[in-house]
């Protein structure tokens, strides 16, 4: 299962990779990518590996302000003309942060498989919110089978930086399905 946040479309495309990348290194498995306003728990349920991503802002994790700001950045951009808007559907509901507080149970007893991604901007001090991802997976019961990693947008909205949609399938292939 791999969930994620995504306000412009580029974590989701992120995950989409990832999941591509499991199911090539195991073809018999199930992979879904879910948004995160769709990651009940009776969704999630018992998986042999849980993924979760989403977009840095503000050096770390989105929060409800964050996104706010962001997406009310984009639409002024888009009223003067400077580019479209189209957030992702969801985009402006709960994030990765809400739904590690309010939704995803702890996970039951044994081992159960965890990794943690986010998307980012290449600049100096941008941040990273998987690491903030990792940590909460860890505290929901989850063991990490990967560092948590970090894919490069352009610009602070995108899109997805040459090549990382190949190293996040090849990320994908990499994780240790159990």
């Amino acid at each position: 299962m791999i969930v994620y946040e995504s306000l412009f479309g580029n974590t989701r495309e992120i995950a989409d990779a990832i999941g591509e990348g499991v199911k090539e290194a195991h073809p018999d498995a199930e992979v879904e990518c879910v948004a995160v306003v769709d990651a009940v728990p009776e969704r999630i349920g018992p998986t042999d590996l849980l993924v979760v991503g989403g977009p840095t802002h503000i050096r770390g994790m989105t929060t409800g302000m964050s996104r706010k700001m962001g997406l009310k950045a984009e639409r002024q951009e888009a009223e003067k003309g400077e580019r479209p808007f189209t957030p992702e559907e969801g985009a402006e509901g709960p994030g990765v942060r809400d739904w590690f507080h309010d939704t995803l149970p702890k996970a039951h007893t044994g081992t159960h498989a965890a990794a943690a991604f986010d998307t980012r901007a290449d600049m100096r001090l941008a941040g990273a919110a998987a690491s903030g991802i990792a940590r909460r997976l860890r505290g929901h019961g989850y063991e990490l089978v990967a560092e948590p990693e970090g894919f490069i947008i352009e610009d602070t909205e995108g899109p997805l930086r040459a090549g990382e949609r190949d190293r996040a399938r090849a990320w994908g292939a990499a994780l240790q399905v159990a």
